[in-house]
């Protein structure tokens, strides 16, 4: 066998020319990164013009690097652009491509950086435009829900716990719990923009440079707060990934804690919802199945944008300062989950708006499992005078007593109640049926129709200034 053919085998056919196609692969990133252009871009003009205005580089050479930096953005954006993983990465397409189109004042657009904080600041500005992609698909989403919750306010239904039937509520109360859920995950949102909001422009390979740079100007040009005060975090640092990665995952286990309850409520068994034919499918050998394909995959990706957050986590873990080039395994994972959560998003929102609500099937079930014994028991406490305990002793005989005659609370006569207790009386089934239970949660953040319309006019007023 030739030395040739023995290199070959040893590599194996995907790399057949040995070493040097196996490190091109594993080295470049430009099949992801190339995502990063429009950002790239932009540093790069921002970066330019502070040179120019510094003194650093002539205006004239700002002026071809501008004008040739946004030709390539149209070449990109046209799809005329020819990327190569011999170039490595979208700062080096970039690079080598303006300096075909102006010559040698290309070379002096790195001047005073390194593609140690280009790349931060690329990903950076990706990461804060995301964010405010996600805030707007999240308060789409909460709006969704706030119309839902206005129009079934009223509207009773079993609450759970261990999904066991424990007291009635409204499917509004229900709907506004999701509210709060996904609220708090845009709040996160503002939070990590607030925090992530420095450029780290300017910091160079690692220890900043000699030449007389304006990290202000490129900041303000750039739609940040403020340059980053420390070189070496600034070019280190991926904390704005991982904060998008872990908020991605909170916001996708409520999502997928909501994709659950649907799958839940379009069963036959439960028929609380019915879900559009735009977010089901049917089954191919049953025609009478609609299946809530929609729900189901939301709650399945969701352990995909998890891992996402393990994977960058575990990436991070254990670097020393500055700059490794295990950094590059950060892009793919936040690219991913944010399509993803993009896409959950979506999804859901359009299943909440379009579902259909059964109403009596909500009610009917309301009534199961004893769903108002809890208003017994403080029926017993408030006008008996009766301890709890006490009073939850009584109940647990009264329940025991309607489970045996196979009826709900409310059916049993006033004559079985006071063969319980001597003390109870009529007045006691105005507490029994559904409707009265919730009409009496009148509790600050309880599920009285009253309470939820309240919920619901600040809920809207607080999104309409997010």
């Amino acid at each position: 066998m030739s030395d040739k053919k023995a290199s070959n085998a040893m590599w194996g056919g995907r790399f057949a020319s040995g070493p040097a196609a196996i490190m091109e692969a594993i080295n470049a990133s430009i099949g992801f990164d190339k995502k990063l252009y429009a950002q790239d871009i932009r540093g790069s003009i921002a970066h330019s013009e502070m040179l120019a205005e510094t003194g650093i580089i002539e205006e004239k050479d700002q002026e071809k690097i501008a004008h040739g930096l946004n030709t390539i953005l149209k070449e990109i954006e046209s799809g005329k652009f020819e990327f190569s993983t011999r170039l490595e990465d979208i700062h080096m397409n970039v690079e080598a491509r303006l300096a075909e189109l102006i010559g040698p004042a290309a070379g002096r657009l790195h001047t005073a950086r390194s593609r140690n904080d280009q790349v931060a600041v690329d990903f950076r500005l990706w990461v804060k435009d995301e964010f405010h992609r996600v805030a707007e698909a999240l308060k789409g989403l909460i709006e969704a829900f706030l119309k839902r919750a206005e129009e079934h306010a009223a509207t009773v239904m079993p609450g759970f716990t261990h999904l066991q039937t424990a007291q009635p509520v409204t499917f509004g109360h229900h709907c506004m719990a999701y509210v709060e859920m996904f609220a708090r995950d845009l709040s996160r949102v503002r939070d990590a923009i607030e925090r992530m909001d420095e450029s780290p422009l300017g910091a160079a390979a690692l220890a900043g440079t000699g030449f007389p740079i304006d990290r202000f100007r490129t900041a303000k040009a750039l739609g940040f707060r403020e340059p980053t005060r420390n070189s070496l975090d600034s070019v280190s640092d991926r904390d704005y990934a991982l904060e998008f990665l872990a908020i991605a995952a909170i916001s996708a286990t409520h999502l997928s804690r909501l994709a659950e309850e649907i799958v839940i409520w379009s069963t036959p068994q439960f028929g609380f919802v019915r879900l559009s034919d735009s977010f089901s499918t049917g089954s191919s050998i049953m025609p009478q199945k609609k299946n809530p394909d929609a729900a189901e995959l939301v709650r399945a990706k969701t352990g995909r944008v998890n891992g996402h957050l393990i994977g960058l986590l575990t990436v991070m873990k254990g670097l020393p300062l500055t700059y490794s080039k295990d950094m590059q395994e950060d892009k793919e994972a936040v690219f991913d989950a944010a399509e993803t959560l993009d896409l959950m998003l979506a999804a859901m929102t359009g299943m909440v708006g379009d579902m259909q609500v059964n109403e009596a099937a909500m009610k009917k079930a309301a009534g199961s499992g004893y769903s108002t014994a809890t208003d017994l028991a403080d029926w017993l406490v408030r006008t008996l005078g009766l301890p709890f305990r006490e009073a939850h002793h009584v109940t647990g005989r009264a329940v025991a007593l309607a489970e045996s005659k196979k009826v709900g609370l409310e059916k049993l006569t006033l004559e079985d109640l006071r063969s319980i207790h001597d003390g109870i009386t009529a007045d006691i089934f105005s507490v029994l049926s559904v409707q009265n239970s919730v009409k009496s949660r009148t509790s600050f953040g309880g599920t009285a129709p009253a309470e939820v319309r309240r919920q619901i006019r600040y809920w809207k007023k607080r999104i309409a200034k997010a």
